[in-house]
């Protein structure tokens, strides 16, 4: 039973009954479907051919490829949005679970394959680091999934105001078990082995901090893939995004795609309408903004005083006529640099001379996704973003680096055993600052406002801020609860809740 601070919740005040939504990713699609199963009349608008905002889609020669999020995890949360629609997810969307859920290779040549099974988990670390790592290892899940829950309940599934709205036993607990030291002294506690401390520690770039520099709360991002393990949606992940439009649709959301936002018409302290850039005005109760920084749309909303951005990244996307037998469907390639590098890309604003690359090739899941004898697959590189005040590098010249960038990437991967890949590729897509940039997202990073501490919590743009029309809600990855596909499918449903009230669990 929760014992925070019995706050009421605030909502938008007045008449809600028609609802245009802005943005057709994840965290808007989330919003429509609670918004339509609570009876609201819904429309969403997106300027792209389709649904999906950041889990975008290429399709060519056979190669589907995602070139948004790679890896998929807690689907109860798409689930409990499927749900509000009394609809079910696995009627339109098929998931299968990895065994392997990673592979972590390292410098030495060595690999750990992590399971989502603990058992078989365990007994691979025992094999490459001893039976005393083993055990370390089950002690750590354990710690993982208690943390996890109890900052679930603290900061991530409910809609926060103030600092005060976390007033309560759970906060004491999260400080007694250490929540707020620093993240890579929290798992070097658990471990001796440096190759585990890595593997529990990377995760912390998933929000845009350093393990050097991230607090020990954001331990919990690892139990979202390492504890409760990786699904693959048949289709890739951009099947997502599409199955919960079409459950939308279904049940009377009126979609608007390929269609540009003008502005926000306002009477008074409330938005009345949202005027289209071809003339067209859609009446509006209330709206569900998703973009990386609405205050450029919103009047009167003021933006973060000083904000900072998560880095940034090189994202290369291939369709290649090669089996690459033997790889994972997601590997993490650590280089031998640590420290340093995440050095070089928080503070130094310099691409990683020694990357860690995450590298997903989901055909090997997947067979419908790559032809006869191909693969598709997505490396993803972390690199500054274009914000010098949050360490980032706008004097990077992307347009000319990104030719050797690219080449140097499938050097790399040649190098780590993806033998023959730079020779076999059929279809490629390659993503940097600028692309992302050109595509709305502030500082040129896709993974948008860092959870530092002063954007954690309530400490994040609110769902419902408290500038700007009254009537005005966000939803998506700068607001709360944050980053990431389930954070994001969350934020949709707290912005519906300040249209809705609470739904009862």
């Amino acid at each position: 039973m929760s014992t925070f601070l019995n706050r009421p919740l605030r909502t938008v005040p007045g008449r809600t009954d028609r609802v245009v939504v802005i943005g057709a990713g994840l965290a808007g699609l989330s919003a429509a479907m609670r918004l339509r199963g609570a009876g609201r009349e819904v429309t969403v608008v997106d300027r792209c051919p389709g649904p999906g905002g950041r889990a975008g889609r290429v399709e060519r020669r056979g190669y589907a490829l995602d070139t948004g999020p790679s890896v998929f995890t807690a689907p109860e949360v798409v689930s409990d949005a499927f749900a509000a629609l009394g609809a079910r997810m696995e009627d339109t969307l098929t998931l299968t679970p990895l065994d392997t859920t990673y592979r972590a290779q390292f410098a030495d040549g060595s690999h750990l394959d992590v399971h989502a099974d603990r058992t078989a988990f365990a007994a691979e670390v025992e094999a490459l680091c001893g039976p005393g790592e083993a055990a370390a290892l089950l002690r750590y899940l354990d710690d993982l999934a208690e943390l996890y829950e109890l900052q679930l309940r603290t900061f991530i599934d409910r809609n926060l105001d103030s600092p005060l709205d976390l007033v309560g036993p759970e906060l004491l607990q999260l400080v007694r078990r250490g929540g707020f030291r620093r993240l890579s002294n929290h798992v070097e506690g658990f471990f001796t082995d440096d190759r585990l401390r890595r593997l529990f520690s990377f995760q912390a770039l998933y929000a845009g901090v350093s393990p050097f520099k991230a607090i020990a709360a954001y331990a919990v991002i690892a139990q979202l893939d390492i504890g409760a393990g990786v699904w693959h949606p048949r289709g890739g992940i951009g099947a997502v995004p599409r199955a919960m439009a079409a459950a939308a649709a279904a049940a009377g959301v009126e979609f608007r795609y390929g269609t540009e936002v003008d502005r926000l018409e306002t009477s008074g302290s409330r938005v009345t309408g949202v005027a289209l850039a071809g003339g067209d005005l859609l009446p509006a109760d209330a709206v569900v903004v998703t973009a990386d920084a609405p205050h450029r749309l919103v009047p009167g909303l003021r933006g973060p005083r000083r904000p900072v951005y998560s880095p940034s990244c090189v994202a290369l996307h291939l369709g290649v006529r090669a089996e690459l037998p033997g790889q994972a469907h997601h590997t993490i390639s650590f280089g031998e640099s640590w420290q340093q590098v995440f050095d070089e890309l928080t503070r130094d604003g310099r691409p990683m001379s020694d990357p860690s690359l995450l590298i997903s090739m989901p055909s090997v899941t997947d067979r419908s996704l790559a032809p006869e004898g191909g693969q598709v697959l997505s490396v993803v590189a972390p690199t500054p973003n274009l914000d010098p005040r949050s360490g980032g590098n706008p004097d990077i010249d992307w347009p000319r680096l990104r030719g050797p960038y690219r080449d140097e990437l499938l050097a790399t991967l040649e190098a780590r055993g993806w033998t023959g890949i730079g020779d076999a590729i059929e279809v490629e897509e390659l993503l940097d600052p600028r692309d992302w940039e050109a595509q709305g997202m502030v500082a040129g990073t896709p993974f948008a406002l860092a959870h530092t501490f002063g954007q954690t919590g309530p400490f994040r743009p609110s769902t419902l801020p408290r500038s700007g029309p009254e009537n005005v809600v966000l939803a998506g990855s700068s607001v709360q609860p944050g980053v990431g596909v389930p954070m994001v499918v969350i934020s949709g449903r707290l912005a519906a809740e300040r249209i809705t009230g609470p739904v009862p669990a």
